[in-house]
């Protein structure tokens, strides 16, 4: 008879993303997994595999439901340098408030955790931070335009730098630092390339 699984492995997943996303994966052990889940280690093992396996898995969800439907918004915004700040300005508030605060982006924690060494990880870890600098430079090209940007302004070498800010936002956030001084910092870095003559 084929082995029915009495548990939904979809579900199981979404808490193994917040388990990984929360403490990371260094201080994650299997039995905090099984302890979360209320799976046993035999159930684990043979739906998603080991440890990392299952972080992998994990990871991909988070990319592909949390991060990249954020960059398609961003990319397909028409209003150009709003939607940057718009993006920016829901990206401080769901890093510093809600279910989430403090506990960065798991993309961002990835890149700054021991767990970047894996080539699979490091592959996610390129992956993310081209989406988002792609969607980053799709809208300042929108803004250039739009006549948004100030004269001289490049929109890939923005779109670099903006991608870099977000995961600084990201880390930050993390560490504990506050609301206010993230969207002050981030107001600095996109007054430099707005044209103020248009705002």
């Amino acid at each position: 008879m084929p082995d029915i699984k009495h548990f939904d492995p979809d579900a199981t997943l979404e808490t193994v993303v917040r388990l990984f996303w929360r403490q990371g994966v260094a201080s994650t052990g299997i039995q905090d997994v099984v302890t979360a889940t209320g799976l046993n280690r035999s159930s684990l093992y043979a739906t998603f595999g080991g440890k990392q396996e299952l972080y992998l898995a994990a990871l991909r969800r988070y990319l592909e439901q949390r991060s990249e439907p954020m960059f398609r918004r961003l990319a397909e915004d028409e209003r150009g340098l709003p939607a940057v700040v718009e993006f920016f300005a829901g990206l401080i508030k769901a890093r510093c408030s809600g279910e989430y605060a403090r506990w960065g982006c798991m993309v961002s924690n990835a890149h700054a955790g021991t767990e970047n060494s894996d080539p699979e990880v490091r592959a996610l870890l390129d992956r993310h931070h081209q989406e988002l600098r792609d969607a980053m430079y799709a809208a300042l090209v929108t803004a250039q335009a739009r006549g948004q940007l100030a004269p001289g302004a490049d929109p890939a070498a923005s779109a670099d730098l903006l991608a870099l800010l977000a995961y600084g936002v990201n880390l930050r956030s993390r560490a504990g630092a506050d609301a206010a001084t993230l969207r002050r910092t981030v107001a600095a870095a996109l007054d430099s390339i707005a044209d103020r003559a248009a705002a």
